[in-house]
């Protein structure tokens, strides 16, 4: 890969909104590194041979947890630099150390992460007896004294890692569990309230809290495509994809922008980060698109929008994805074919607004110094073979975990069929060590996102909130739809993309079943607003981190961005509203699955031709109306919308003639 630049380095650490890390230095980044490489080495033995649930997660935990108060600082310069109202320490604590340089933990960081290991191998001294005490609830002093602590380490493990808003978000579902009882009884979030006793059996002691289903994903799938990820990485797969994408595309005008987000999708199987995806391709993609012609803002927005399709992606998805293998009790293939549909969709309509904007902005073809695509495929396509291994192995009924370790061997072989990225034993060891590394901040969020999810369930608050919501629109599936997108959009910007899900689908996701969306459409309806919000102003990271590269504005690089986007904003409404949107899951009939593809096409086609596509006010506001009616999938509006986008395209060519009789 291209070497990144310090600025560009920062932005790939804020990867689901996450904070920089130290860069440590001698002894203490060699012991984390071997530390870290030993859990990728358990995390990859335990698919083979399976250990008990709630054990596993408490162990991968008991790791984690302390390398996340060694690996991240604590910002208290900051906050002291505030209370003095020293601008000057603020500044030089947010920017960290000069680069180069190295740092150390504190004993502050050193004493938590002894705590963090300390209360969580306590119980796995003797788990049985443990798991007993909780569910008789007759949890000793030290008991509930470690569950607090665990508490405690966690929030703080979160704010390190993404920031105050998520910790804040915790805290209160912590006050509501106590203080519940105190809400007037005739409140609908009201309930008995629960003791410092139950709250820590609930948390701590079970699979309903800490150690729940999103901590069983961070343990299990995200570190193994982590794994997976790395290994491709060192093994050169990064550079053979941009490499492809640019000898694919070399002799049209679009030629450029359809580049870079073919780039983008292939780097998303090694990165899964929308985000990191954007600064590593954006490093490379920038001087050509610049090349090429394209302003600022639109290049940043074709980065953007080709970044974050990583996270939308097969077969790498983001880590919700995961969790909706999980929470559906289905598998990780049929997840990947769920999102087989709305994927093409999603790069079909950037294709068609760089096709518009090529022409828009004038944009011409870059000789690019890449070999021709052919040779590259004969020489390096093996990088290819595991990818589709997972898929297979998948199809033929092997577990996920399996798959994606055996693809993993695979990656690992292959790469000695090019000499500069073959998997010495250091590389090895790095690969292992990255895979723990990179999945630090999402183990801290899923561990402590486990809060959210007990209270939701020790309280019932979920089914409570839900009702609030169907009642709030009237019973009305369409208003409780767009209230639905526009809270998990706005619960997006606050906090990262796998809490905003995990919060979302227990609150939102029974919402929409209660009026008759099944349990899959709800949960990806959810899962692609949760993603959105990374291309959603005014935090839009992935749009943010595009700007940056390319010199933008960045409000101007985010409305590029969402409009780039915008077929992913709607299609998913496509799948509630509508019974034939579950063929857009690839649910149902084969034809019909084809056939609701193929209007969803058309949709989309008509999206980019409302924004951009066609000149005139009039037909762009028909267009408009016409993809909106074609995604309702039904025969009556398919046909309506058909009429209108047909008036549109009339309009257009009348409105043209007038202005160029030639």
């Amino acid at each position: 890969m291209t070497e990144l630049s310090d600025r560009e380095a920062e932005l790939v650490s804020a990867h689901e909104q996450e904070r920089p890390a130290r860069h440590l230095g001698g002894a203490l980044r060699l012991g984390v590194w071997i530390v870290g490489g030993l859990l990728s080495v358990y995390s990859l033995v335990v698919v083979f041979r399976p250990v008990e649930a709630l054990e596993h997660r408490m162990t991968f935990l008991a790791v984690a947890l302390p390398l996340v108060f060694l690996c991240y600082r604590s910002g208290l310069s900051s906050w002291v630099g505030r209370l003095r109202r020293d601008p000057a320490k603020v500044a030089a604590d947010e920017a960290g150390p000069p680069a180069g340089a190295t740092e150390r933990p504190s004993v502050a960081d050193w004493l938590l992460a002894a705590a963090a290991l300390a209360v969580l191998v306590y119980p796995l001294a003797d788990i049985d007896a443990f798991r007993d005490r909780g569910s008789g609830a007759a949890l000793t002093g030290l008991d509930i004294v470690a569950g607090l602590a665990l508490t405690v380490l966690l929030l703080e493990a979160v704010r390190r890692t993404v920031g105050w808003a998520l910790t804040i978000i915790c805290l209160i579902f912590l006050i509501y569990a106590y203080y519940g009882a105190y809400l007037p009884i005739d409140w609908t979030i009201g309930h008995r309230g629960f003791d410092l006793a139950q709250i820590v059996s609930q948390l701590y002691t079970g699979t309903e809290g800490f150690f729940g289903v999103p901590m069983q994903v961070a343990a299990s799938y995200i570190v193994l495509f982590t794994i997976y990820g790395a290994v491709l990485d060192f093994s050169g797969a990064s550079r053979f994809f941009i490499d492809l994408s640019f000898a694919a595309f070399r002799n049209s005008r679009s030629a450029p922008g359809r580049t870079v987000t073919t780039a983008g999708f292939l780097l998303g199987t090694v990165s899964g980060s929308g985000v990191a995806t954007t600064v590593s391709l954006g490093s490379v993609a920038w001087p050509v698109l610049r090349r090429a012609g394209y302003p600022k803002e639109p290049a940043g927005g074709i980065l953007a929008a080709g970044g974050i399709g990583a996270i939308l992606s097969p077969p790498t998805l983001g880590a919700a994805a995961f969790i909706i293998a999980e929470y559906l009790r289905v598998s990780y293939l049929e997840v990947l074919l769920y999102a087989t549909i709305p994927t093409i969709l999603y790069y079909l309509g950037i294709f068609l607004a760089i096709e518009v904007d090529s022409r828009r902005f004038g944009t011409h073809a870059v000789p690019v110094d890449a070999p021709k695509a052919g040779k590259l495929l004969l020489r390096f396509g093996y990088h290819f073979s595991s990818l589709i291994l997972i898929i297979v192995l998948m199809a033929l009924d092997r577990s996920a975990f399996q798959s994606v370790v055996i693809a993993t061997a695979v990656a690992f072989a292959l790469s000695f069929l090019d000499p500069r990225h073959r998997m010495t034993p250091k590389r090895v060891g790095q690969a292992l060590a990255k895979g723990t590394l990179e999945v630090l901040p999402v183990t801290a969020v899923c561990a402590a996102a486990g809060i959210i999810v007990g209270v939701i369930t020790q309280t019932g608050l979920g089914l409570n909130l839900s009702a609030i919501i169907v009642d709030f629109a009237a019973g009305n599936l369409i208003l409780t739809t767009v209230m639905s997108g526009l809270a998990v959009m706005l619960l997006g910007l606050a906090v990262p993309v796998t809490a905003s899900f995990i919060i979302a689908a227990v609150i939102i996701g029974p919402a929409l079943t209660t009026l008759g969306v099944s349990q899959a459409e709800a949960y990806m309806f959810v899962f692609y607003y949760a993603v959105l919000s990374e291309v959603s102003p005014p935090t839009a990271l992935s749009a943010v981190a595009a700007a940056a590269i390319t010199g933008g504005n960045t409000y101007k690089t985010m409305m590029m961005t969402w409009r780039y986007t915008l077929p992913a904003f709607l299609v998913p409404f496509a799948f509630v509203l509508t019974p034939n949107g579950q063929a857009l899951l690839g649910q149902g009939p084969i034809g019909t699955v084809l056939l609701m593809a193929a209007v969803s096409a058309v949709a989309v086609a008509a999206l980019a031709m409302a924004t951009g596509g066609l000149t005139g006010v009039p037909e762009r506001l028909l267009a408009a109306v016409a993809a909106v009616l074609l995604l309702f999938l039904e025969p009556v509006p398919i046909a309506a919308g058909l009429a209108v986008l047909a008036v549109a395209a009339g309009v257009h060519l009348v409105r043209r003639r007038r202005r160029d009789p030639s």
